[in-house]
C-alpha cells in the first residue's frame, strides 16, 4: 500500500491538494495551502506510519478556526475509512 501512496505523493501538486480541500468544503488561504502542501510532502510517511500518534492540534495556529475544524473532521473520516489499510 505504501508504494501506491508514495507514487501518488511524489506526483502530488499544490493544485491537487487545493482541489481536494475545495471538494471537502475547505477554502484554504494561500498561507494555509502552502503550509499544508509543504507539511504533507515532507511528513506523509511519518504521519501514515504512526497515524494513531499524530497530533494535528500542534498545527492549529497554522489555520483559521473554521478550516482547522474541517481538517480535523477530514482526518477523522479518512482514518476510519482507510486506517485499516495502514496496519
Amino acid at each position: 500500500m505504501f508504494v501506491l501512496i508514495e507514487r501518488y505523493m511524489n506526483n502530488l501538486t499544490i493544485h491537487d491538494l487545493n482541489n481536494l480541500a475545495i471538494t471537502k468544503g475547505i477554502a484554504l488561504s494561500p498561507e494555509e495551502l502552502s503550509f499544508s502542501y509543504n507539511f504533507v510532502k515532507k511528513n506523509w510517511k511519518t504521519v501514515l506510519s504512526n497515524y494513531s500518534l499524530f497530533d494535528v492540534d500542534k498545527y492549529k495556529d497554522n489555520f483559521s478556526e473554521e478550516n482547522f475544524f474541517k481538517i480535523k473532521q477530514l482526518i477523522k473520516e479518512y482514518t476510519i475509512k482507510y486506517g485499516s489499510y495502514l496496519k
